[in-house]
């Protein structure tokens, strides 16, 4: 059963250490690092973990710019998800730099209590989540087996809410082969693979009107051609397959395919294609977990909303897969509607605004695991959801 002296403990040690956290904010707003390349914020994500007692590896499962993070030994395992990489060109306008804060003052709160709790908290520094993802490579490497739960808290631009639904998406690249031959005087000697790249985006455009209104694909060129009197020999195009379910992924898939084959067939060419980033999954829905944090939620007054439609794409889904995982939103903006990965949004998240906001995102992440390190009814639930969901 939770422990309501526990939490005061663990609350007051996160409201002691926010202004650390709220500076590790601060200085990756100033110091935007993309995906591959946050080694100053590993820097600080860990010293600031170190100073708060816990056992840091970096780099960990392969990743030069990821950490595992541990304290604690036995008891049930609990997973705090760290992001800290920016977007190319807009830094930190997708809130990674609060997110990671939420985490770490999470973690110094809930070390203030593992001594009065057999259990374990593992924070994972998890790099490129805004480019190859890496959450989807740790995953796969196992980094996430066996953890009874794991937790990040996602910025929002306008609405809080538990229930995160995300697109599973694969990103695959087109390539056409053709014949190259003077465009002005012998265009029949060649084999234009770049009309086989405008049939591949028709056939997609056409066939989009027949999907479902949560499905998305988009594309682009990335390699047409030399020159206007060269038939282009060789064409090149990426796009985003996306779906909110994994089957329907997969038939979407399947069709893309095909509209590829039959765009090589009409011009003459051929095609291959290749996946050009790390696959993100759909979430494994848990509503055990996602009562429990509504609760969570409920419990400091946050107002929130009953769901979010599916939208965009989280290396967590892939996580979601091998552990019990939730990635909530949070609003920072007062209830004011602000898209993410905009300027607005950059500046909410590294104003000193955003403060209040990490810090109450802070005590949900921490309340919520030591709700599942401490009550066993509840932790048997989201098992039993976890199991019964990926079956």
């Amino acid at each position: 059963m939770f422990n309501e002296d526990l939490w005061k403990k663990a609350e007051a040690a996160i409201d002691a250490a926010a202004p650390e956290a709220f500076a590790v904010s601060d200085w990756l707003g100033a110091h935007p690092e993309v995906g591959g390349e946050e080694f100053e914020a590993v820097k600080k994500h860990t010293g600031f973990l170190r100073a708060y007692g816990f056992d840091v590896t970096t780099p960990a499962f392969g990743i030069e710019t990821a950490y595992h993070a541990k304290l604690g030994t036995g008891g049930r395992r609990v997973g705090l998800l760290a992001e800290y990489d920016a977007l190319a060109g807009l830094g930190h306008g997708c809130g990674h730099n609060a997110h990671g804060a939420m985490t770490l003052l999470a973690a110094a709160g809930l070390r203030a209590v593992l001594g009065e709790v057999f259990g374990t908290v593992e924070v994972f520094g998890t790099p490129a989540e805004e480019t190859y993802g890496g959450k989807v490579v740790m995953a796969d490497r196992g980094a996430f087996d066996g953890l009874d739960f794991a937790m990040m808290i996602h910025c929002s631009g306008g609405t809080s809410g538990v229930p995160y639904r995300a697109l599973a998406c694969r990103g695959y690249e087109f390539t056409f082969e053709g014949k190259s031959a003077h465009a002005a005087s012998a265009p029949w000697k060649g084999v234009n693979a770049l009309n086989a790249v405008r049939i591949l985006f028709d056939s997609l455009d056409m066939w989009r009107q027949h999907l479902r209104p949560e499905v998305r694909i988009m594309g682009i060129v990335t390699e047409g051609g030399d020159a206007p009197n060269i038939v282009p020999e060789r064409a090149t195009a990426r796009f985003h397959l996306r779906a909110p379910e994994q089957d329907m992924e997969e038939d979407l898939i399947a069709k893309a395919l095909d509209c590829a084959r039959g765009a090589a067939l009409c011009t003459g060419t051929k095609v291959s294609w290749k996946l050009f980033e790390e696959p993100f999954d759909c979430m494994n829905v848990n509503p055990a977990a996602e009562r429990m944090v509504q609760a969570v939620f409920d419990s400091f007054g946050e107002p929130t909303v009953a769901a979010f439609p599916p939208s965009g794409s989280t290396d967590v889904g892939n996580v979601s897969w091998k552990c019990p995982a939730l990635q909530p939103k949070l609003d920072i903006t007062g209830g004011r509607t602000v898209a993410g990965h905009s300027h607005d949004f950059l500046a909410a998240c590294t104003s000193p605004s955003v403060h209040p906001r990490i810090l109450l995102g802070a005590k949900i992440i921490a309340k919520s695991a030591l709700t599942v390190l401490t009550d066993d009814e509840t932790a048997a639930a989201i098992r039993a959801d976890f199991d019964a969901h990926r079956a």
